[in-house]
């Protein structure tokens, strides 16, 4: 076992040293040729090897290789792909605006000198970019001429790829044009039977017939999605169906349903818990448990749904976008002005200077005050939550205790009625050694007897129900202890069948118990419900 550790070990620190020698080598072969393109090609190559390790030296090499293609023969075209790099490595930082411009840089060359092909690939990348950035107009018209290039292309895999992303941004906007475009990649996806992307795309049209409220075609799709997932489907997209699926039963108030799928997708996405899936399939959760007056699991998945919120932390994501943007900004401004230094007097560089320097701290400043307060109320948000959460669990408590009281009532009642029962048999009973024995079992129960049950029951509702006995007794003094007790279970708007089970008493002498309650209120208008009206006193 150690030996294969140590020789693992081995293995990752070669392949280090080998990493770091050969971009070695690509930097000493650098300063050897004189060759423009050449030049342009080993500083991307270096770039794109650095970018993991040494961004700031990266980003040299890119800057560098723009540089160097401005100097070839065919600098447009060569620019382009600078820009393209630079693009995918901003992309993979998730500094999106950056990305974004240089995609936008490339496009506009490739656009321009009719390169079809490049240019529809830059559309798919800013397509992309924009539907991340909540900018589905931008999305849509990019998507759209992605669409109708590979259209002319025939490549029938990115054309339901396109369909299906077209779909989706339509989702939220035009549910019948949503479903156009998913149906048109669900019919092309018949003639090449790509699993994977059949599960997407059925799983998608679904969601789109639940937001329409047509269950028949969304459970059609849902099952036919289910009935591909163990044909060799991957765990991310099994995982998307139960998600989906799951927060469709939510809607429809089938709370086992959500249950089963949220945890079943939550089991297949376990690997990448911390992400935005595993963050809605808790919040899915907490809310199904909430709604089952589970609190127990409710609590447990909003404390997982916070460690997710709290690990992906957005907020913190966005303002180091920001700080790498304007980082980029001032490089941009530094290189103008070492462009135009000969043309300006060295008092005005200084002052410029200064001034964009100040400026730049006054938006860093203005963007961390902005946040703190974001982070702040969110937090705010999330202690009030966790507060409703627990004044929901102690009242839930309460009305077990108060339960459990009324069920000590019962028995107290059941005891009494017994005891009088036996005091007649005894009475009745001549022979002297039966009479013993009832005497024995009449001390037995009297023993087990509380007969402070209902003192100790009204404390208990009082330290729940605040004055309410009192305020019971001065409106209405002729209530006699039992009416006061059937008004306090009324209180509790327990049904007549549950006061029924707790006092142990008829269905039918309980409904004319209510009658008389009735009387002694004065509520001559039967459409007024008896627990509303005490529930007002």
């Amino acid at each position: 076992m150690m030996a294969r550790l140590f020789s693992l070990f081995f293995l990752i620190l070669s392949f280090s040293i080998h990493s770091q020698s050969s971009t070695k080598e690509l930097i000493d072969s650098l300063n050897s040729i004189n060759d423009h393109q050449k030049k342009v090609e080993l500083c991307s190559k270096i770039a794109l090897r650095l970018q993991k390790t040494d961004w700031d030296r990266a980003i040299r090499y890119i800057e560098l290789a723009e540089a160097e293609a401005k100097k070839t023969n065919n600098s447009e075209l060569t620019l382009a792909q600078v820009y393209i790099t630079a693009g995918k490595m901003y992309d993979s930082k998730e500094v999106l605006d950056i990305a974004l411009q240089y995609y936008l840089k490339a496009y506009e060359i490739h656009k321009n000198n009719n390169n079809s092909e490049e240019a529809s690939k830059l559309e798919n990348n800013l397509a992309i970019i924009y539907a991340i950035g909540n900018n589905k107009e931008k999305a849509l018209q990019y998507f759209l001429n992605v669409y109708r290039y590979q259209q002319s292309k025939h490549d029938s895999v990115k054309l339901i790829k396109i369909l299906n992303n077209i779909g989706t941004i339509y989702l939220k906007k035009n549910l019948d044009s949503s479903l156009y475009y998913y149906q048109k990649a669900y019919l092309i996806n018949k003639k090449i039977k790509d699993n994977n992307l059949k599960v997407n795309v059925c799983t998608n049209i679904a969601r789109a017939y639940s937001l329409k409220k047509d269950n028949t075609n969304a459970d059609f799709y849902f099952n036919e999605a289910f009935s591909l997932v163990n044909k060799g489907v991957n765990n991310i997209v099994e995982s998307f169906v139960y998600e989906s699926f799951s927060e469709y039963m939510l809607k429809e108030k089938k709370y086992d349903a959500v249950i089963v799928n949220a945890k079943k997708a939550l089991e297949l996405c376990k690997e990448t818990e911390y992400s935005y899936s595993g963050l809605n399939l808790n919040k899915i959760l907490y809310q199904v448990y909430v709604s089952k007056e589970d609190y127990k699991n409710a609590v447990y998945y909003f404390q997982k749904y916070n460690a997710i919120s709290d690990s992906i932390n957005v907020e913190e994501k966005a303002v180091n976008i920001e700080r790498i943007k304007l980082e980029q900004d001032y490089k941009v401004r530094t290189q103008i002005k070492t462009l135009i230094e000969q043309k300006q007097r060295f008092k005005h560089y200084v002052v410029g200077l200064i001034l964009v320097v100040g400026i730049l701290i006054l938006i860093i400043l203005l963007i961390r005050y902005r946040n703190r307060n974001i982070k702040n109320q969110l937090e705010k948000e999330k202690l009030n939550t966790k507060m409703q959460a627990l004044n929901q669990s102690l009242e839930a408590q309460k009305q077990v205790l108060i339960g459990k009281a009324m069920a000590e009532i019962h028995r107290t009642d059941s005891i009494n009625e017994i005891l009088t029962d036996l005091k007649q048999i005894k009475l009745k009973t001549v022979n002297k050694e039966m009479q013993q024995a009832i005497d024995i079992v009449l001390k037995r129960l009297e023993k087990n007897l509380n007969t402070d049950i209902w003192k100790e029951f009204e404390i208990s509702f009082e330290q729940v129900h605040k004055s309410f006995f009192d305020k019971l007794t001065v409106d209405y003094p002729s209530l006699t202890p039992k009416d006061r007790r059937l008004c306090a279970l009324l209180y509790l708007d327990l049904s007549t069948k549950e006061i029924s089970q707790i006092t142990g008493q008829s269905f039918k002498a309980i409904e004319n118990s209510r009658t008389r309650l009735r009387k002694k209120f004065d509520l001559t208008n039967e459409k007024v419900n008896l627990s509303t009206y005490l529930n007002t006193i």
